[in-house]
């Protein structure tokens, strides 16, 4: 379960999804996290759909890949559309004291499937098509004018990306632990969920020892090559807006607008 979780990966290529600055990137998925809460019917979550698709083939990233970033959500995902079900005021389909199951209800939980999955895929292609390096740089460039108010733009943005890189390295270090504890005779797949949790607490230390472990080794390295912080610092290869990028930019305006144009074309889900 533990590998199937792909956040913070980077999946590497040539294609024009990855050629595009990592800032540009960054706007797009804000634009598209913004589109995606704003789609009210079906309509508007079938165009979604077609350009998620789109943009996972141009961007050349292994269908099956993006979809494995997923299958440890699931029960997260049932369980919140198991809860909006009950959420909604309208016809009553089904009714059990104070529980009841309105077609509104439904279909608002159907919406809220799609909403995540469409949260997950979308931001997931940010860290697929780029690397931590380009996304450290897009995000400080990001924050430009909140570090001319005295913010520490380039720090802020370290700290995020180097934590988002960690996160598929902690996984694979959970895992391997996991697996030494197993031939040592523990057991994590049997028993209740509160007996299968209970087991996962000897987990903690060592994963924590590790965690530590490595946090040291990178400030070491960070140090031994005279790390001091975004102050003075110059980049070899700059970070450039090309004409791919306001293609991008076009591309993803034309499809925010036709998205929230299905709003008001009378096919409305609720």
């Amino acid at each position: 379960m533990l590998k199937d979780i792909t956040l913070g990966q980077y999946f590497p290529g040539n294609s024009f999804i990855h050629k595009l600055d990592a800032m540009m990137k960054l706007i797009f998925s804000i634009l598209f996290l913004a589109v995606v809460f704003m789609v009210n019917n079906f309509l508007g979550y079938g165009v979604i759909a077609v350009f998620t698709a789109l943009v996972i083939y141009i961007s050349k990233v292994p269908f099956r890949f993006v979809l494995k970033g997923i299958k440890p959500l699931w029960i997260f995902i049932l369980f919140t559309a198991a809860l909006n079900l009950f959420m909604k005021d309208g016809q009553v389909l089904w009714q059990w004291g104070a529980l009841r199951l309105t077609r509104e209800g439904i279909i608002f939980s159907v919406f809220m499937i799609f909403r995540i999955v469409f949260l997950i895929m979308g931001t997931s292609m940010l860290t697929y098509t780029t690397s931590p390096i380009e996304l450290t740089d897009g995000i400080e460039r990001l924050l430009t004018p909140f570090g001319k108010m005295g913010m520490p733009t380039h720090e802020l943005a370290m700290m995020m990306s180097i934590a988002l890189r960690f996160v598929p390295t902690l996984l694979e270090e959970t895992d391997k632990i996991m697996k030494a504890q197993a031939a040592r005779g523990a057991d994590f797949t049997s028993g209740s969920l509160i007996k299968r949790a209970k087991a996962l607490l000897p987990l903690l230390v060592p994963l924590f020892i590790s965690a530590f472990r490595r946090a040291d080794e990178l400030a070491i390295a960070m140090e031994s090559r005279c790390y001091r912080g975004g102050e003075g610092r110059t980049k070899l290869n700059p970070s450039k807006i090309g004409a791919n990028d306001f293609i991008g930019l076009f591309i993803v305006m034309v499809f925010a607008a036709l998205v929230v144009s299905t709003n008001f074309v009378g096919w409305q889900g609720i």
